[in-house]
Order: structure tokens, then C-alpha cells, then sequence
């Protein structure tokens, strides 16, 4: 894809005129003044397009920031800004650089195989020469000569740029590096090795296409998380993210996949899962993995507080879509946390809890 193109699939996200995009900046800009977000391109963009409403997506995660934290992080808006504004446009860069990647390696590979063709030829070309003991045709000798001379002459030319693509390896190899990690970048969350929420969002989406299978939406919500921030700073709050990141990676089923939906919200996908009883018991199993995890002061075996999340879980139902399925879940979470947290909240497609709180924590 071409500059211009990339430009032009940008600006399509913006089509309004100068009135419609004056009346969406009114609204964009006391935002941005509420919560002392800087006036920066990035973030014009995000609460430009926060303000058109078009991408439920985006709004709920960008409240759920402003929810989670007393500021607007920069790292959250510039991952925010390549999900969501020039999303297609990385895509395409990386898809293109897989394209530069294969086309080396294959030619390569071709090479290769000619230089061996050469000798395999010119030893066979040798061993007649060396059987022609009395040449039908005094001329014959020569002719060969001649062959032999032009075949090593093409296989030095071959050898010559087979050794330039070789040269070139170290480069493609890191290219193949950095693809790979921009690849791993846009589909992990880094702190928690677990899927970030565009590739979950995706994977959802893929799910729910298939969703005679039976999935199960859980989605857990780590209890009082400002609370150990404030407390014991920053660094241990992320151990705490990490140390959840790791249960719900040891608990995965085969047919599941997890995430790390947002600040201190996690999901997890059930796929070929029977019906909400079995999502609602597997959520409990988790519950009880996280309230068995303990904060402890670095380098000591001190415990300093433990760990409690609540759990909301939703089943997909005929004519679910990501956003009810996602809208019932987070109900369910909610429930759970206004009824006392530390607890699961299983809700039916009616969006009425389907029990009471599981073996609720105080």
C-alpha cells in the first residue's frame, strides 16, 4: 500500500464537514479540559472519535482509563490510538514486510538449488569427458571444453549473488525479529503475557461465529486494586496483575483463551462449553485460585494483603453479539461487586442474575 493510500484509508474515518467535525470538537474539548488530558494530536483524535460515538469499543475502553486511573496515561493513548485510528494501516505495513520476507527466502532457496544444479552438471560433465577415450567427432572435445568453461562461468555468477542474499540474511533475520515482536506486540498485553483486547476482541468476535460450539464469556475484575497502589506503589500493583496473569494461564482450558481486557479487568473465553452452569463453576474454580494468592513483601515471606477479584459470566445465546455478550458479562461483574465483591454472577440472556452469589467472600 502507498503513502497516499495509507493517508486516504486515515482521513475516511473522517468524513464530516467543517460544521459536523466544529460540533464534534465543542464536545471533544471540554472533555479533554475535565480530565487535563494535553492537547495533542493523539489525543484529539481518540476524543474526536470518542465524541462521533460510532465505536462503542473505544468509548468504553477509554472510560473505563479515566475510570481506572486519576490521569490519562500517554502509553495508554498511543496503544489506544494504533488500535483504533491507524490499526489497518499497521497491519498492512506488516503483512507487506511478511511479503519482502518470504520473496528473499524463496529466491534464496531457488539459488540453491541452481548452484548445486551447476555442480551436479559439471561433474557429470566431467566424468564423460573422462569416458571419451576416442571421440566419434574430433571436434566433441573442444565443444565440451567449451560447455564446462560457460557452466563454471554461470555458476560463478550464481555463487556471486547467492553470497549477496547471504550477506543479506543477518538484515532479514532481524526484520523477521522485529516483525515478530511487533506481531507479539499487537496481540499481548506485556505485562501479564496474556492477549491484549484487540486480539481478544478478534478472537471473540471469531468465537461468536461459531458460537453453536457453546462459549461462555467470564470476565473478573481484581477487587480494591487502587487500594494496593496507593498502599504499597505502583511496582507491586503490577505483581499483582502478573501473579493473576499467571492463574488464569495455569487454569486455561484447551478450548479457552484469556486476556487482559483493561487496568485491572481480565476475560476469559470458554469455547465448546456446555451452558452457564458449567461457565459459572469453572469461574468459581478461578475465584478460589486468585483468593489463594498473597501478597508478600519483596525478598521476605511477610504477607502484606491478599488478592479477591469478582466474576461476572454470560453464555451466548441466539442473536448475541459481541457487544451484548460483553454488555452482560460486565453486568454480571458489577452485580458481583455491588453485592459485596469477591464472589461470581452468572447472567441469562434477560440480564437478570441467574443465582446468588457462589460461596460470596466478605
Amino acid at each position: 500500500m502507498s503513502q497516499s493510500e495509507s493517508r486516504a484509508n486515515v482521513l475516511a474515518l473522517y468524513p464530516e464537514d467543517t460544521r459536523e467535525a466544529a460540533a464534534l470538537l465543542k464536545q471533544a474539548v471540554p472533555l479533554m479540559v475535565r480530565h487535563n488530558i494535553p492537547p495533542n494530536p493523539v489525543h484529539y483524535a481518540l476524543w474526536y472519535t470518542y465524541s462521533k460515538g460510532q465505536d462503542p469499543e473505544l468509548n468504553r475502553h477509554l472510560d473505563r482509563v479515566l475510570r481506572d486511573f486519576d490521569y490519562f496515561p500517554p502509553e495508554s493513548a498511543t496503544k489506544l490510538f494504533r488500535e483504533y485510528i491507524i490499526r489497518d494501516e499497521l497491519e498492512d505495513v506488516r503483512a507487506e514486510q511478511q511479503q519482502v520476507i518470504s520473496l528473499v527466502d524463496g529466491m534464496e532457496r531457488d539459488v540453491s538449488r541452481s548452484v548445486k544444479g551447476n555442480l551436479t552438471f559439471q561433474n557429470r560433465l566431467g566424468q564423460c569427458m573422462e569416458m571419451l577415450e576416442e571421440p566419434v567427432d574430433a571436434r566433441l572435445p573442444d565443444i565440451l571444453s567449451e560447455l564446462q568453461q560457460s557452466t563454471r562461468l554461470m555458476q560463478s555468477q550464481q555463487e556471486h549473488f547467492l553470497a549477496q542474499l547471504q550477506s543479506a540474511q543477518s538484515e532479514i533475520k532481524s526484520l523477521r525479529d522485529k516483525l515478530e515482536r511487533a506481531q507479539r506486540a499487537a496481540t499481548m498485553d506485556g505485562l501479564t503475557e496474556l492477549l491484549n483486547r484487540s486480539a481478544f476482541t478478534r478472537l471473540l468476535e471469531q468465537a461468536l461465529g461459531n458460537a453453536s460450539r457453546g462459549v461462555a464469556l467470564v470476565m473478573l475484575d481484581i477487587d480494591h486494586f487502587k487500594q494496593f497502589n496507593d498502599l504499597y506503589g505502583h511496582p507491586l500493583g503490577d505483581r499483582v496483575l502478573q501473579h493473576v496473569g499467571q492463574v488464569l494461564r495455569g487454569a486455561l482450558p484447551a478450548n479457552g483463551f484469556a486476556a487482559r481486557y483493561g487496568g485491572e479487568e481480565f476475560c476469559v473465553v470458554l469455547e465448546q462449553c456446555a451452558d452457564l452452569t458449567a461457565a459459572k463453576a469453572y469461574a468459581e474454580q478461578l475465584r478460589l485460585k486468585v483468593q489463594a494468592l498473597r501478597i508478600k513483601a519483596r525478598g521476605t515471606d511477610t504477607v502484606l494483603d491478599t488478592i479477591t477479584a469478582s466474576f461476572g459470566v454470560a453464555f451466548a445465546e441466539p442473536g448475541d453479539t459481541l457487544e451484548s455478550l460483553l454488555t452482560r458479562a460486565d453486568d454480571g461483574l458489577y452485580q458481583a461487586k455491588r453485592n459485596g465483591r469477591n464472589q461470581v454472577q452468572a447472567m441469562e440472556k434477560n440480564r437478570h442474575s441467574s443465582s446468588e452469589p457462589l460461596n460470596a467472600g466478605s
